[in-house]
């Protein structure tokens, strides 16, 4: 690819990036990007053969910026470390939240060749050698995968204001000490 390819590719994707910004992951279609990229709506094609190709590059974008944010985690003991992890995540979730619809939509990630497994991986495994650093147990996986659960459906009912009615809080926090509590035990 020349330069004026990857420009226009890069390009393709910074639109769509800043589409799902502001108008959220429902308003990313080839027309759309295409047309505020200032191209045919053809050209998209000639570097992502399939729309879920550029639904994929623009995700990898969302876990690229979710995992410069988390990498920064390295403070204070791993039970620490996992509470502002929960903190660092349930924040990008609550405010990007196009992108973070964007990143866990099941087709993209079962879509093997696309390589967002391979983008997303490193987080989970982050999560996993935390969770096994607090709490020294053959099903560190299995517990990190119901914490990371647990977070998502805070950051999806949170974002719909349901959690906020429920609970009659203003603040997650609570919420993510609870969740930490429940599946790793309890600080105190």
């Amino acid at each position: 690819m020349d330069d004026s390819a990857t420009g226009l590719r890069a390009r393709l994707i910074d639109v769509g990036v800043e589409l799902v910004a502001t108008e959220g992951a429902q308003a990313l279609t080839l027309r759309e990007i295409a047309r505020r990229a200032g191209v045919s709506h053809g050209a998209p094609r000639r570097y992502f053969p399939t729309h879920l190709e550029l639904l994929s590059a623009i995700a990898r974008v969302g876990f690229a910026d979710l995992g410069e944010r988390t990498a920064a985690v390295r403070e204070g003991t791993a039970r620490e470390q996992l509470a502002t992890l929960g903190r660092v995540y349930l924040e990008f979730a609550l405010g990007n939240r196009g992108m973070y619809e964007l990143m866990f939509r099941h087709d993209l990630l079962n879509s093997g060749h696309l390589g967002l497994r391979d983008t997303s991986l490193p987080l989970f495994g982050r999560l996993v050698d935390l969770v096994a650093r607090t709490r020294p147990a053959p099903d560190a996986r299995i517990v990190a995968g119901a914490l990371w659960s647990n977070l998502h459906g805070i950051a999806q009912l949170w974002g719909w204001g349901s959690l906020q009615l429920a609970t009659d809080t203003e603040d997650f926090e609570p919420l993510l000490r609870a969740a930490l509590d429940a599946h790793l035990g309890s600080a105190r």
